[in-house]
């Protein structure tokens, strides 16, 4: 079941890098975005919670942001 958080990271991962390459209106980043929901649906329906999709951020990388 791991490989589910996986695939649904890596889809979210690769949707973001789409949407800021192209923007949200184009169609490849539109089928990735459909793709990255696909996958977090999938992986709720087998029990996982969505925080499990993002682990959290710890302290350090909080303030690297900043």
């Amino acid at each position: 079941m791991p490989h589910l958080i996986q695939a649904a990271r890596t889809a979210q991962q690769r949707a973001a890098r789409a949407v800021a390459a192209v923007g949200p209106r184009h169609p490849c980043a539109r089928i990735l975005l459909a793709a990255a929901a696909l996958a977090a649906a999938t992986a709720w329906d087998a029990g996982h919670r969505v925080a499990a999709v993002h682990a959290p951020r710890t302290r350090s990388e909080r303030q690297e942001r900043v």
